[in-house]
């Protein structure tokens, strides 16, 4: 996650700039709010590529080198002068990237996610939210299965892991993809029993599906909450069972639902 990246940056007293798209009107690559930042050999983040962002990088590595880091805007249509058939205008600001502005980023994640699994679909599914912004709670028995995770990704290994339900936000999302059909079911009925999720996801097959909501509706799970939820799982129309292939529709999911 970007934040992640310059607060490494600024704890290590690594000189960048950090460009912010901080007006957008009519087609842009980008919205408002988007950042870039900028090193004198190294960038991360975009602002939406092109002969925009080339300017951008050039301006920020300028100041840099001159050491002049006062605050800057700059206003730029995107048209035939850069190259871009956009059609929008952006105005980008320039400034020091410092311990000031790292406190005024903005902290409101897309959405808040227990991914109960850490198997071979879970790694997936975690390396590709690793470059997101959100928060993750990422829940399984087995802590050696866990890997290294940036700091918006929480590890946690306990027993009873559907215990863990009860300590999410409300309106969070849920991914329960552990390796025991067993576990699965305990999980989703907790996750139902609290009914205030905004996205909840199983994977399996529609057969799976049919079975738990006969066991749900025995155990008298209300059947508009159990209507919510979705199984199989991932965006329809993408084929293919390797986990990075699942991951990518999964997570296209997610951002879909996202309000």
């Amino acid at each position: 996650m970007l934040k992640d990246i310059a607060s490494r940056w600024v704890a290590s007293g690594r000189p960048a700039v950090l460009v912010t798209v901080t007006e957008a009107k009519g087609s842009v690559p980008r919205d408002t709010g988007t950042r870039m930042l900028v090193a004198a050999h190294a960038c991360e983040g975009t602002i939406g590529g092109g002969h925009l962002e080339l300017q951008a990088i050039a301006t920020a590595r300028e100041m840099l080198a001159s050491g002049r880091l006062a605050p800057r805007s700059v206003h730029q249509a995107l048209g035939p002068a850069l190259g871009q058939c956009c059609g929008g205008a952006v105005t980008l600001t320039f400034g020091a990237l410092d311990a000031a502005e790292l406190a005024r980023w903005p902290t409101q994640p897309r959405f808040h996610l227990q991914l109960y699994g850490a198997g071979h679909v879970g790694r997936a599914v975690v390396r590709l939210l690793a470059t997101l912004d959100v928060t993750v709670d990422w829940i399984d028995e087995r802590e050696e299965e866990f890997t290294a995770t940036p700091d918006h990704i929480r590890r946690v290994a306990v027993d009873a892991v559907e215990g863990e339900v009860a300590n999410a936000p409300p309106g969070a999302f849920y991914l329960v993809l552990t390796h025991r059909h067993d576990l699965d079911e305990r999980i989703a009925e907790a996750i139902l029993r609290r009914g205030d999720f905004a996205f909840f996801g199983l994977i399996g097959s529609r057969t799976k599906r049919q079975r738990f909501i006969h066991r749900f509706e025995e155990r008298g799970v209300p059947p508009d909450v159990i209507a919510r939820m979705t199984c199989p799982i991932g965006v329809p129309g993408i084929i293919g069972k390797e986990p990075e292939v699942i991951a990518v529709a999964v997570v296209a999911q997610l951002l879909a639902v996202t309000p």
